[in-house]
């Protein structure tokens, strides 16, 4: 979610070559940015809000020569873009600094038992525990056994460094899901969230696992689990131009961002619920606010559009309220018509969509509760509404969005669950489901090789139709709308039944079709679909339910193992992503920046 670096040395100038990681690493996304510099004296540090231009610009008064150090681009999460908020953090003396990729859990209640105990916070952000309990637990003596105490405490998923300015000889570095990568050289070693930090320095790398602590000094690195047993991890040579290395390795941020979406999803999904329940509060709203919603109007454009209609379909069939869902830039020109009890719901990724945002203040201008989904915390749309969650996807590089649109769904899944719990119509089997779709969309990724060669066909041709019925024809317009964007390739979406109303008549030898077929209702229905245009001679591609597989005559086949057809659209929506993006790599276009589209919409 940002970018981490570090540097240890026996010599040398750990400030410049800080910047220079962090630059290397903008390519994330972030708010605000720092540095720490631990020297005999306590914490030099420098911290800001926005781009590393304005860190630049403070940097300049501290000192020189320090060879242990810590910087961080941040992307907030807990507390607005702020200079207080900015990484890195120090405890009350101002000898300990730590920066922290992920999420705390349990900071609030760490943070009330360390200011009971008369530690000082400066910042709203969770990270700031950190600090202080290490503090608490007598860094300044021993920060590795001090790190081994604090760890204990933390729940969530994360990554951080801590240095000491009292051991200016070592950087301790802890990774329980965010990614953590060590550069080794000599006389001096590197610590980072991506290789591409440290690449001007090393190509010799160690890669750390889930559970590892290491103590990285100039001249070792020593690794071990949190109860101080050794752990051997082989370095690895990195092959990697640096511009690659910026991407993870992958051709795209496109295909990285399709990769990552399992821990993605673990990350948007992580304390939100409890046992068999959704916990509201981490929704941004409350029981009492649920009890009262009677209807709900969201607003959105775009893939937003279509996390919408699939949350339409959760939202009616779990709780029985009723649920409409608008273009934004139709919405706010139409006059709408909105009931006592409607809540008004903001769908987008970057929270600056210029139509959503007028939907929004329409809706408050009438006196509406208004509610944002979205993913870029302090955003406009996030401030302007009364009520907002975010997704926690993390900075998304290419246009054509992947992870933010799957945690949309994810998110539009709790609320759904949720609303169901307080109208009396819990699904705690649901719930438990929801929690298994990291590890099942992994499950699917990792057997994508084929849909290569499936794209390699889909590639020639210059139309093609997306079908689908219920929660499919949902899946089915963010399909059509993902190769349009990426490989120009003229698509439209039909809801399966309306074929034979009109478009039939477009189908011939060798028209592509691409059916999403995981819903069990409807399933007998779609498939009689594929038929009707089999007979007519389409080729079809299809995402099917694993269970459905043997009963869907098509060309290329693409099964799916789901827990549940509500739970689907997230793993379906893998494959479909995939195909899109293979497509546009064998038309030969820049699949990261298409012609004509931007990441963030903020004009009308």
């Amino acid at each position: 979610m940002c970018g981490i670096v570090g540097f240890v040395g026996k010599e040398g100038d750990a400030l410049p070559f800080i910047f220079d990681g962090l630059k290397r690493l903008e390519y994330r996304g972030y708010d605000s940015a720092g540095i720490a510099l631990a020297e005999a004296g306590g914490i030099a540090l420098k911290k800001t809000r926005g781009k590393l231009e304005a860190l630049g610009q403070i940097i300049g008064g501290m000192p020189r020569g320090v060879p242990c150090g810590i910087g961080h681009t941040r992307w907030a999460t807990h507390g607005r873009p702020t200079d207080e908020n900015a990484h890195p953090h120090t405890d009350c003396s101002g000898t300990i600094a730590t920066v922290h990729n992920g999420i705390i859990e349990n900071f609030q209640e760490l943070k009330q038992e360390l200011e009971e105990k008369g530690h000082r916070f400066a910042s709203d952000t969770d990270t700031e525990v950190i600090p202080h309990l290490l503090e608490e637990y007598g860094a300044q003596q021993d920060l590795v056994k001090a790190v081994q105490r604090a760890e204990k405490r933390l729940s969530g998923a994360y990554a951080f460094l801590a240095i000491c300015s009292t051991q200016p000889d070592k950087i301790v570095a802890v990774r329980r899901s965010s990614p953590l990568v060590i550069g080794l050289g000599e006389g001096v070693n590197y610590v980072a969230s991506d290789f591409s930090a440290f690449l001007s320095a090393t190509r010799q790398a160690v890669v750390l696992e889930n559970g590892d602590m290491a103590v990285v000094e100039p001249d070792n690195v020593t690794i071990t689990d949190m109860a101080g047993t050794a752990i051997v991890r082989q370095p690895l040579t990195i092959d990697w131009d640096i511009r690659q290395a910026e991407r993870g390795g992958y051709a795209h941020f496109m295909l990285k961002e399709i990769m990552e979406q399992p821990d993605v999803w673990g990350d948007c999904l992580l304390g939100r619920t409890e046992g068999d329940r959704v916990v509201v509060e981490e929704l941004g709203l409350t029981e009492t606010q649920l009890e009262q919603v009677r209807r709900i109007q969201v607003v959105a454009a775009g893939t937003a559009y279509h996390a919408g209609l699939i949350g339409k379909a959760l939202i009616e069939r779990l709780a029985r309220i009723p649920v409409d869902v608008a273009v934004a830039s139709e919405f706010r020109y139409q006059d709408p018509v909105l009931q006592r009890g409607t809540l008004v719901m903001a769908v987008s990724q970057s929270g600056e969509t210029a139509d959503t945002l007028a939907c929004i203040n329409l809706a408050r201008q009438q006196g509406m509760p208004t509610y944002a989904l979205v993913n870029t915390v302090g955003s406009t749309i996030a401030r302007e509404s009364d009520a907002v969650v975010y997704t926690h996807a993390g900075p998304e590089i290419a246009v054509a969005s992947t992870k933010a649109y799957t945690t949309q769904i994810l998110v539009l899944t709790l609320l759904a669950l949720a609303l169901a719990d307080v109208h009396g119509r819990p699904r705690p089997d649901l719930v438990r489901s929801l929690l298994t779709l990291p590890k099942m969309g992994a499950d699917i990724l990792a057997e994508m090789e084929h849909i290569e060669d499936m794209a390699s066909r889909l590639s020639t041709n210059r139309d093609v139709f997306y079908i689908g019925r219920g929660l499919d024809y949902a899946l089915a317009m963010e399909g059509q709308l993902k190769i349009k964007e990426i490989a120009y390739i003229h698509a439209e979406a039909y809801a399966a039944g309306e074929l034979k109303h009109g478009t039939l008549a477009l189908i011939e030898d060798g028209t592509p079709i691409v059916a999403i077929v995981t819903e069990d209702s409807v399933a007998e229905k779609s498939i009689s679909n594929i038929l009707e245009v089999k007979a007519r001679g389409a080729e079809v591609w299809a995402i099917v339910d694993d269970r459905l597989k043997t009963r869907v005559p098509v060309d290329h086949l693409i099964p799916i193992r789901v827990p549940n057809a509500l739970l689907a659209p997230a793993l379906a929506a893998l494959p479909l992503q995939m195909l899109a993006y293979w497509t546009a790599v064998k038309c030969g276009q820049d699949v990261d920046q298409p012609r004509n589209l931007a990441k963030s919409v903020t004009v009308e």
